[in-house]
């Protein structure tokens, strides 16, 4: 039999968890909406130009090169940027520019993983916490607050010297040390949600813990989240460099900006190419990242929808 349209909203809320229920989701603005604010938003698209340009050359790297990034060439060491090497030579006559793009890609591939990971473990561990409350709330805060309490960049020195350099250790490094950050975000945003309306709502006709968490109130913390994971991985691109550049993160021969930059450093009279231009790269994509994010934080806040051309 058809259900009527007039049928009563917890009538329909108790036919089960697969109905589409009322206090789900509150009325978002649309993708078009949301598109639209952000071409506007000039930063925003400028670091979004930025930040795809700078994924494509990484990953487009074995077709962008000139040369091998690991083959030592005797004689050419030291070269100036020139048609034949863009961006000069090292010390072992390696192209600097192939290696630039290469160590772009792990530079990468460990910020993005970090960031992915830290927000797949804190944002759980936030939400349940902050739902929980209580006795769960405080053991769970208490460890992220110990977390809190080291430097970042300490903390992530001192897992590396436990597990052992390496680009992936370092991604686990990354990753504890973005952890903290998703979980405090998590929870502020289920402390508030959780006594408005839609969310008693679902409480009052028996929707489970599971499904007020995952399904009422993450869908409604994305706009904050999804800030915080592009500020995630720009964190994440410059620990991981500094990692390497302590020599704790990729090790030779494979090409890492952080690396890069301490072998550059002892150069620097002799050739102020050789850390120049991963440090471009660094800053650039760290400026992208961050304008990305600023724009995001300015359309998803729906206190922005009606600033007019001002974003």
């Amino acid at each position: 039999m058809t259900m009527s349209s007039s049928e009563p909203a917890k009538d329909r809320a108790t036919r089960g968890d697969e109905a589409v229920q009322p206090w789900d989701l509150p009325e978002q603005p649309s993708q078009s909406r949301l598109w639209h604010r952000f071409l506007r938003h000039r930063g925003g698209v400028a670091g979004l130009v930025v930040v795809l340009a700078m994924f494509f050359v990484s990953v487009a790297a074995p077709l962008l090169s000139t040369h091998d990034p690991l083959v030592i060439s005797k004689g050419n060491q030291f070269l100036p940027p020139s048609a034949a090497h863009f961006f000069g030579t090292d010390e072992f006559g390696r192209d600097i520019y192939t290696r630039t793009l290469h160590a772009g890609r792990i530079s990468l591939l460990a910020g993005t993983v970090a960031a992915l990971t830290a927000a797949i473990l804190g944002v759980p561990l936030g939400l349940v916490s902050g739902y929980a409350g209580r006795g769960l709330d405080t053991v769970i805060m208490r460890c992220i607050d110990t977390l809190l309490a080291f430097p970042a960049l300490l903390l992530a020195l001192t897992i590396v010297a436990v597990l052992g350099p390496g680009s992936i250790n370092a991604m686990i490094a990354v990753a504890i040390v973005g952890l903290p950050g998703f979980a405090r975000l998590a929870r502020a945003s289920i402390l508030v949600q959780k006594e408005m309306d839609f969310v008693l709502a679902a409480q009052a006709v028996g929707a489970t813990a599971r499904r007020i968490i995952f399904r009422t109130v993450l869908p409604n913390s994305l706009a904050p989240l999804l800030v915080q994971l592009t500020l995630a991985v720009a964190f994440a691109i410059l620990v991981e460099a500094a990692l390497s550049f302590l020599g704790l993160g990729t090790q030779p021969p494979d090409a890492s900006w952080g690396a890069m930059l301490l072998s550059g450093r002892g150069h620097l009279r002799r050739a102020w190419w050789y850390g120049f231009f991963p440090g471009l790269f660094i800053t650039s994509l760290i400026l992208g990242l961050n304008s990305l994010a600023d724009a995001l934080r300015d359309v998803l806040d729906p206190t922005m929808a009606n600033q007019g051309n001002n974003l």
